[in-house]
């Protein structure tokens, strides 16, 4: 086998590979011999199967499988021989000729080919420890803490039904039956039975609730709304609605009760320990905004000290993915671009994919160089919380991932990038700055190429 570089461009290399056809038949009779010894047919002995009849029945088979073993050990060589990374897997071009083709597998012609590969690029870690990374650090205000146990006092109200001819009040829950039109046609997902609404929880549209306040036991009202502008379902967005409600039941609040009875709801056994689990929850989803945003700071820190070539497959790919997202999110919405504005767009986010792509493999390398290990257990426990998200459908979940190599790979690969990003932070010298929630949440810090600016997409006429 004759291999030979033809392209030499970037990471992107091309290889012919030539196979004679002389070593092409020896090849293939090694194969034909192997099933000879296999091979049970009606009429002959086993081994004795005459050449001509196996040929005639499995020759063009074996000689693809002859090609194929041929493509494997050319792929082989190249990476061996290159002493470097694969980016992505080879591509393998045939001639389309089929005359040749046909002379090829009938042993007649040399097999030849082009191998089209991308090589990941030569990364020379450097020093991280100048980073600058300020860690902002937030303390969970007691009116925070007051809220979300108000919130789940609210949760576990009881309500007593009013008197058939009591008007409903702002907090009322009803029990509601009701059909929505769009210039009386009925829509999809506007029709509903046996509803129940708390009047001015934000469950339902704007102006929905508000005009319920009034009604008692049996009223059928009409309730006209205009759906938000940037409504989730497009067909809705923007849209006036009608809805005939009828009133089924109408329910007055209970006391607002936080008591130990509130607590052991929640599996505590008074309301100090429901106060102390509140807190928790809250100091931990500070701490973990914290992290995000210091992660953010360190990444952009990395991304000023690397600069090199990147595989234009893997580049492709992952502008591939951003862009579907986005194209998917704006027809969701009923939007398009603006006259001129799509070619800006690629052009920005092929720069966040290519900030994603260029950090991705930096992190793979000090990973590597680092030897970080994902234990069975940690890929384990990751699947267990993704199936938690699909009550009833846990064992799918898992045989899923089991079944598939490449999902189970997008379990595993985050949490490399955290142990790796885990390991550069526990080296830098970080500043703290205390602030408040509302700027530990605040977006003002996130970057171009990781947050873009929204779209400023028309609606489709």
């Amino acid at each position: 086998m004759q291999v030979t570089e033809t392209l030499a461009e970037g990471l992107k290399r091309q290889f012919k590979v030539v196979l004679a056809k002389a070593d092409l038949a020896t090849r293939f009779e090694g194969e034909l011999e192997t099933l000879r010894g296999r091979v049970n047919l009606n009429g002959f002995r086993p081994g004795k199967v005459p050449t001509p009849h196996l040929k005639r029945l499995y020759g063009k088979s074996i000689m693809a499988e002859v090609v194929q073993s041929a493509v494997n050990e050319a792929n082989k060589k190249i990476a061996e021989e290159s002493k470097t990374r694969l980016a992505a897997e080879p591509k393998v071009n045939f001639t389309e000729d089929q005359v040749v083709i046909e002379k090829v597998l009938a042993g007649e012609a040399d097999l030849d080919f082009t191998v089209d590969v991308e090589f990941l690029p030569k990364i020379d870690i450097v020093d991280h420890s100048d980073i600058k990374v300020v860690r902002p650090v937030a303390e969970v205000p007691q009116k925070d803490i007051d809220e979300a146990i108000e919130r789940m006092a609210s949760a576990n109200r009881s309500f007593a039904p009013r008197g058939e001819k009591e008007k409903a009040k702002d907090g009322d829950k009803l029990t509601i039956d009701f059909v929505g039109t769009l210039d009386g046609v009925a829509f999809e997902g506007g029709t509903g039975g046996d509803v129940d609404l708390v009047l001015g929880s934000g469950q339902f549209i704007p102006g929905f609730e508000e005009q319920l306040v009034g009604a008692k036991t049996g009223d059928k009202k009409t309730v006209n709304v205009t759906f938000p502008a940037e409504y989730q379902a497009a067909h809705l967005a923007g849209k006036n609605a009608e809805f005939a409600v009828t009133v089924k039941a109408v329910q007055a609040p209970g006391e607002l009760e936080i008591n130990d009875d509130l607590a052991k709801k929640f599996g505590l056994e008074d309301v100090a320990g429901l106060r102390k689990a509140v807190q928790d929850s809250l100091e931990e989803e500070l701490k973990e905004q914290s992290r995000q945003k210091v992660k953010r700071q360190l990444l952009d820190g990395l991304d000023g000290l690397y600069s090199f070539d990147l595989p234009p497959t893997m580049l492709e790919d992952e502008f591939a993915v951003i862009w579907r997202q986005l194209t998917s999110d704006m027809q969701r919405a009923g939007e398009t671009f603006g006259e001129g504005e799509e070619e800006a767009r690629r052009e920005e986010y092929r720069k966040i994919a290519a900030r994603r792509v260029r950090l991705g493999l930096v992190l793979a390398e000090i990973g590597q160089k680092i030897d970080v290990k994902i234990e069975d257990k940690e890929i384990t426990d990751a699947i267990l919380l993704r199936a938690r998200q699909f009550p009833g459908q846990e064992r799918q979940v898992f045989d899923y991932y089991r079944k598939n190599p490449e999902a189970l790979a997008d379990i595993r690969a985050p949490l490399f990038e955290e142990k790796v990003v885990d390991h550069l932070i526990s080296g830098l010298k970080l500043t703290e700055k205390t602030v408040t929630r509302e700027e530990l949440f605040a977006d003002e810090d996130a970057t171009p190429a990781e947050k873009p600016k929204k779209a400023k997409a028309k609606k489709a006429e």
